[in-house]
């Protein structure tokens, strides 16, 4: 049973720690990676230079829209592929657990689980604009 008086807080937990998670993942692409060596590891996977440059303002975009609370069911969901990106070419190969060289995919799983439950939860409390779908309650 869902607690009404509660959720809409959960959500607003959840929306906030997903947002900084990618605010960080972002932050590490630019000012310890840089974007050029963003690009550049993504062509050493085979992957053209440009898409880092797209994935650095897809996730901060996306960070800005969870942690403001734009539309924050429909961010949560684009930002699914980004992470799926990441298991498929650098976490997938390394194995499970994200301890191991390279990082496995637990993590990167993990946190499109999170997402998937924001977007199925709701847009929580305190959301700028609220999303276009669903029935939200939280």
């Amino acid at each position: 049973m869902t607690d009404y008086r509660t959720a809409p807080y959960a959500a607003l937990v959840l929306r906030l720690a997903l947002g900084v998670l990618f605010l960080a993942h972002a932050g590490l692409k630019i000012f310890v990676f840089t974007p050029a060596g963003t690009a550049a590891f993504f062509g050493s996977l085979g992957l053209p230079g440009w898409l880092a440059y797209v994935t650095i303002a897809w996730e901060l975009l996306g960070a800005a829209a969870l942690i403001l609370g734009v539309w924050p069911r429909l961010a949560a969901l684009a930002l699914v592929p980004v992470l799926l990106g990441a298991i498929f070419t650098v976490h997938g190969p390394a194995g499970f657990f994200f301890n191991n060289p390279n990082g496995g995919w637990e993590f990167p799983a993990f946190w499109i689980v999170g997402l998937v439950v924001l977007a199925l939860i709701g847009d929580g409390a305190f959301a700028l604009k609220r999303s276009p779908i669903g029935d939200d309650r939280a």
